[in-house]
């Protein structure tokens, strides 16, 4: 484990509008490119000055025209390697790059996965990004999951994106094939927390977090349905659990149901496709969001990965060669 420093330093005066906020409040709206609860941090931590003098009461009233300094060095215990790992990087500038992930490669390490993960190959790739939170990883897919995420580079841009992310303004889309002709599409509003017994799954339950997913059907085939989806919220396993749910697992899906059910007489290929496929077919298409520093409204879409395509693929032909009759 080796030890980084970083040093930050802020001065302002409090403007007028800011008269009898409390102190954590105005530095809040005086410095946005850092969360309040770090702020609020760095004032119980003596690090904050109101015209020269400590302040560590948060919930001290400004009066305006205060002069405010902060001066802190933080400390980051680096607990992971950097390691030269490839990533497939569809868009970079110097406060964020946008990834178009893999299937098998691990977002972040943990049981299992020590190294070898996008974490490691950012720390690698970004000098400095072990000084933000969770090394700029905002939000995850899942290790068979394939397609965009987005890293910030800074602090102020990790504060922007988690922002953004918790104001449901980051647009994410995804294409996923399901088991089962769906007739139409939908929204799902089901709260998702832990599987009472499976403790690495997720489930519906009552008392679970609120998640909402929207999805139109793209193309139907005999026993399977080719799916768009939005994601309102953003909760662990959300689409597969979901989809799973309304009893239209994603293919290769082996934790939510997706066990291959090729349709009635298809051919050795569709058999074979359908058995071969061991992740679940669900892929981040497109990413949209306003930059968190410039402001500019931005996409990318990443293409199908070959496994994908091919899926579909044998779908089609199956379809050509017996109708398009449910089985």
């Amino acid at each position: 484990m080796s030890t980084s420093h970083e040093k930050i330093q802020l001065q302002a005066q409090v403007p007028d509008n800011l008269f009898g906020k409390r102190l954590d409040q105005a530095l809040a709206e005086m410095f946005p490119d850092y969360s309040r609860s770090r702020i609020k941090e760095w004032i119980l931590g003596d690090k904050v000055t109101v015209d020269g003098e400590i302040s560590n009461k948060p919930r001290e009233k400004l009066v305006g025209e205060e002069q405010i300094e902060i001066d802190v060095e933080l400390e980051v215990q680096v607990q992971h390697l950097a390691q030269p790992i490839d990533l497939n990087i569809v868009y970079e500038d110097d406060d964020i790059l946008v990834i178009n992930k893999p299937t098998d490669l691990v977002v972040h390490p943990g049981a299992g996965n020590s190294d070898g993960t996008i974490l490691n190959a950012l720390l690698s790739h970004v000098p400095g990004i072990e000084n933000v939170p969770r090394a700029g990883i905002v939000h995850r897919l899942d290790k068979d999951t394939t397609g965009l995420m987005v890293v910030a580079k800074t602090i102020p841009a990790q504060t922007h994106l988690v922002e953004q992310l918790q104001a449901r303004e980051i647009s994410r889309e995804y294409e996923a094939v399901v088991i089962g002709t769906m007739v139409a599409g939908g929204t799902i509003d089901e709260p998702i927390g832990r599987h009472p017994t499976k403790r690495t799954n997720m489930a519906v339950r009552e008392s679970g977090k609120p998640a909402m997913t929207h999805y139109r059907v793209k193309e139907k085939f005999r026993a399977h349905t080719y799916l768009r989806l939005k994601l309102e919220s953003g909760r662990t396993h959300q689409i597969r659990v979901h989809m799973s749910h309304l009893r239209y697992p994603l293919v290769g899906d082996q934790a939510y149901g997706g066990r291959p059910r090729p349709p009635k007489a298809c051919n050795q290929n569709m058999v074979d496709m359908l058995r071969g496929f061991r992740r679940q077919a669900l892929h981040a298409v497109q990413l949209e969001l306003t930059h968190p520093i410039t402001g500019e409204w931005m996409s990318w879409e990443a293409l199908l990965p070959d496994d994908f395509v091919d899926l579909l693929q044998v779908l089609r032909e199956d379809k050509a060669e017996h109708g398009s009759g449910e089985v």
